[in-house]
């Protein structure tokens, strides 16, 4: 280390260049160049909202809607019947806000906010986010006050920001609105039904004529039904015409879902009503459960559900009773050539498995039971096996049950094996985590389910896979949250959710920062558990796993917070890996200094620094170009330390007098 003349100012009040080199000045807040643009946006998923493009018909109204969100920081209050498309509506104002009205918004949050409750991470929106805000599920006034006073927060932060949000307000609930709210609200209309229908066949490639629509029971249901049920209905053609089983021809196709849509209800309730011994309502909703299973295994659930209901067997032999083929037959239920079970007519499963669960409420208990064991026989494979846990979702969220479901998923994930995630536990959670009505009540109940004591391997692994895959795509700093929890935990399942934590934090620039702050914080206020943070926040702040390019500011808050712990191994791999991108690529040479000034000049972390230098460059590959780099990582740990040394010998000196000061 060589003697250098120094400058040195006390109590400064604005960046300072102190030596020789360049100046980083960094700032915490206000780092609007740290979001570089490129970034697939995560939020509401593309995918998903570019499908929604293709069929979207607009309501009646929606060119006001769109006028009122057209400028930075607006916000516009959808108010429309239940069954519009309102919130298909509000997705698509926020989508066309993309460059020349398409999805050219990289870099830009289009996220759906939580209707109720405190936000577990802070809003910070910048400029050009979208929001949505889902209302429609609120019933309570009380539950609807606290709800505008959130949205009076939001929409503050929105407007500042220059953002955009689309709210959907609850029907019904127009009484209670605050009269703040009516400038921005906007009273939409239903679309037209046949060109709802019209639109969804045509992206479904199906060859018909104006003519076919015609029909007056058609023409009803387009009149009258929500835009889920003609969704449903279209469906259902598609559904007809790739079974091969109802013909050639779009008449026939549609026909038959027309059939399935108004008459399947009516058929199941005539058939339960002569249907009237327990063996054969149980062999109904067996197969209805267990659909395209082979025969032997729907079998076996049949009996298992008449255990379950407690049902007493015949006292003769199986020999002597009705022959299965028979009791097949009598339901109209057809085995095909491969040993699969299936009924003849066009979604009638669905409608049988509708109308058990919503006409025998006192036995959802004992079909959660059945389903919980019989869902993992033997015979089925693995897409019978996330069928069956499909279709029993649907009936338990549709009659309001989301416990029943949440139940399961933690009785299958319990149960797993070795290092498997149930593929059950998976589906049914994903189901519940992206449900319109109980998402927010599945997302409550994971984030409860993490924070609380032991959990089983199982049950981590099918948290964090939901996390990671479901949560993460829709609510990704929600899915940050709950897999910090979980990687924060003990054993071989808590490593697999740190390596979906830290891959989700690696996504986009905000993540990044956000997982940095938050690692950051809970160092700071878990001082007796510090090591399983600082382990997280040290392997995030590899050179691997930084965005391209470097976000400086966020770097330099997380290498503080970890040089400012006693040294420890962790350091090692840390430095090591900027010392190596930085012989790679000399634009990251910048990482040498901010990661020295990270120290705050304490001599413990300087003398760590540079042995840690020392062994690097004695082992890497680039003998020549190591030792240029290391020698000017050194040289930055010699202005460091020179200045530490000065501060120190100045403190100790006292305060001058007005004879030295001359």
């Amino acid at each position: 280390m060589t003697e250098q003349d120094r400058v040195t100012v006390n109590e400064p009040r604005g960046p300072v260049n102190n030596g020789a080199g360049p100046q980083n000045v960094f700032y915490s807040a206000g780092v609007d160049w740290m979001f570089r643009k490129g970034v697939e946006s995560l939020r509401i998923v593309r995918e998903d909202r570019m499908r929604l493009a293709d069929r979207f018909v607009p309501p009646v109204g929606y060119r006001v809607a769109a006028d009122r969100l057209e400028k930075p920081g607006s916000v516009v209050l959808l108010e429309a019947p239940p069954g519009t498309g309102r919130r298909a509506a509000a997705i698509m104002l926020l989508h066309e806000l993309g460059e020349d009205g398409s999805d050219s918004d990289e870099g830009d949050r289009f996220e759906e906010l939580p209707a109720t409750g405190k936000d577990e991470v802070p809003l910070a929106p910048g400029e050009g986010d979208r929001f949505l805000l889902d209302l429609s599920g609120i019933t309570d006034e009380e539950e609807y006050a606290k709800a505008q006073h959130h949205l009076a927060v939001r929409r503050s932060q929105v407007q500042e920001a220059a953002a955009y949000m689309a709210v959907v307000l609850p029907s019904g609930m127009e009484h209670a609105h605050a009269p703040d709210l009516e400038p921005h609200t906007v009273a939409l209309g239903r679309p037209r039904g046949v060109a709802v229908v019209t639109r969804y066949l045509r992206m479904d490639r199906m060859a018909f004529r104006p003519a076919d629509l015609g029909s007056p029971d058609l023409q009803r249901l387009c009149a009258g039904s929500p835009m889920r049920e003609l969704a449903r209905l279209t469906g259902l053609v598609r559904a007809a015409r790739d079974s091969g089983r109802f013909g050639t021809c779009f008449a026939g196709w549609l026909d038959q879902a027309m059939h399935a849509v108004t008459d399947r209800a009516g058929e199941v309730g005539r058939q339960v009503a002569t249907v009237r011994t327990t063996p054969e309502r149980a062999l109904l909703l067996a197969t209805a459960m267990f659909e395209e299973a082979r025969a032997d295994t729907v079998y076996e659930a049949w009996h298992s559900l008449m255990r379950t209901v407690r049902h007493e067997e015949e006292a003769t032999t199986e020999l002597a009773r009705t022959d299965f083929r028979e009791r097949l037959a009598a339901l109209e239920i057809e085995r095909a050539p491969d040993g699969r079970l299936r009924f003849e007519r066009l979604a009638y499963a669905d409608a049988v498995r509708r109308y058990f669960w919503a006409n025998f409420p006192g036995v959802r208990d004992d079909l959660r039971d059945w389903i919980g064991r019989a869902a993992g026989l033997r015979g089925l494979t693995t897409d019978d096996r996330v069928n069956v846990a499909i279709r029993f979702g649907e009936r338990s969220l549709a009659v309001g049950r989301p416990d029943h479901l949440f139940d399961l998923v933690v009785r299958w994930a319990d149960s797993a094996t070795g290092t498997s995630c149930d593929s059950r536990a998976v589906a049914a959670l994903e189901l519940g985590l992206s449900h319109e009505r109980f998402g927010g009540w599945f997302r409550r109940r994971v984030y409860d389910c993490v924070r609380s004591g032991p959990l089983s391997d199982g049950l981590v692994r099918v948290l964090t896979v939901a996390c990671r895959q479901s949560l993460g795509a829709t609510h990704p700093h929600q899915a940050m949250v709950r897999l910090h929890y979980l990687a924060v935990r003990k054993g071989e399942s808590a490593r697999e959710a740190q390596e979906a934590l830290l891959d989700l934090g690696g996504r986009d620039r905000r993540l990044y920062r956000l997982l940095i702050d938050r690692l950051r914080d809970r160092m700071h206020r878990e001082p007796r558990r510090v090591e399983p943070h600082l382990r997280l926040l040290t392997e995030l702040l590899k050179s691997d796993r930084a965005p391209d390019p470097p976000p400086w500011p966020d770097l330099f808050l997380g290498w503080e917070a970890v040089f400012a712990q006693t040294p420890t191994e962790l350091w090692k791999p840390l430095v090591s890996s900027w010392l190596t991108a930085t012989a790679g690529d000399s634009t990251r040479e910048m990482a040498l200094g901010v990661m020295v000034g990270a120290t705050r000049g304490r001599a413990a972390a300087l003398h760590r620094l540079y042995a840690i230098a020392c062994d690097w460059a004695g082992t890497t590959r680039r003998p020549s170009r190591a030792a240029t780099v290391a020698a000017l990582f050194w040289q930055h740990i010699d202005h460091a330390q020179y200045a530490r040394t000065e501060s120190t010998e100045r403190a100790d000196a006292g305060p001058r007098t007005t004879e030295e000061a001359r």
